[in-house]
């Protein structure tokens, strides 16, 4: 298993430590990154050497601050979005069923496509710095797929859901654990040795029940899942719109921009 010098890969004995590495930009994942990803969580599925997976973000500022938003600017047709969507799909669902436990630990800025890679994680420690949130309905005026709606909706409730996705809410870390998104709130300077400790509480249960358990939850979660499809009209509104264009060039450009509705 390799790196890149975007999404680097650590093997520390029997634990795997990926690490999303654009500090300069929060770390905000490019299509690059994505793909490397699905390829490391594919390997490491079929790796008995490796008992547990961590993913965190480098620089201390944030553990990932969403996808580069300068990646959809290319985008001029609804299949453009559809293929995104359903490659974040397809990316979450081999992190989620990945058959070791996983841990996000996050310093920081958790947002938008961030938020969607630690949501798909087993466990999420975060910093009292915490800023989690999936703000599109202020930022570009695009939608997330049903998938990771209801990844938000398992977790936090149909009323938080519609706070963070309806409102652009940002959670601070207590919000965030009351509202069951993340599993504990550690402070800075500890949140490493924390982690470590869960690590090897992981290692010295059962393997197979941790196995099962972790599989027997993804398939009741799938059970009420929506089916594959269900979504595209959605997306297809949000992501061929004059908005969603718009508020992409703004966001370049560091200008202001103007909701229209159309």
């Amino acid at each position: 298993m390799s790196s890149t010098d975007e999404l680097l890969y650590e093997r520390e004995g029997r634990v795997a430590w990926l690490s999303f590495n654009r500090p300069q930009v929060r770390n905000a994942m490019t299509w690059g990154m994505y793909d490397s990803l699905e390829r490391l969580c594919l390997e490491l599925n079929e790796d008995p050497e490796i008992d547990v997976v961590v993913l965190r973000g480098t620089g201390g500022e944030a553990f990932v601050a969403g996808t580069d938003i300068k990646q959809f600017s290319s985008f001029s047709q609804a299949q453009d979005a559809l293929d995104y969507e359903r490659r974040i799909d397809r990316v979450m669902a081999t992190l989620e069923s990945l058959s070791k436990p996983t841990i996000a630990l996050i310093e920081g800025y958790c947002i938008g496509g961030g938020a969607v890679i630690a949501m798909a994680c087993d466990f999420r420690y975060c910093t009292p710095d915490l800023k989690f949130g999936v703000p599109i309905a202020k930022t570009l005026g695009n939608c997330v797929s049903m998938n990771n709606v209801s990844r938000l909706v398992d977790l936090a409730g149909p009323a938080r859901a519609k706070e963070v996705l309806m409102l652009a809410s940002i959670l601070k870390a207590d919000e965030a654990k009351q509202a069951g998104l993340v599993t504990a709130v550690i402070d800075q300077k500890d949140i490493e040795s924390e982690v470590r400790r869960v690590i090897e509480k992981l290692q010295s249960f059962a393997p197979l029940t941790i196995r099962s358990s972790k599989e027997a939850i993804r398939r009741f979660q799938k059970y009420h899942s929506p089916e594959d499809g269900q979504d595209e009209d959605l997306i297809a509104l949000c992501y061929t719109s004059q908005d969603f264009h718009g508020a992409v060039e703004a966001f370049i450009n560091k200008t202001s921009h103007t909701w229209r509705g159309r």
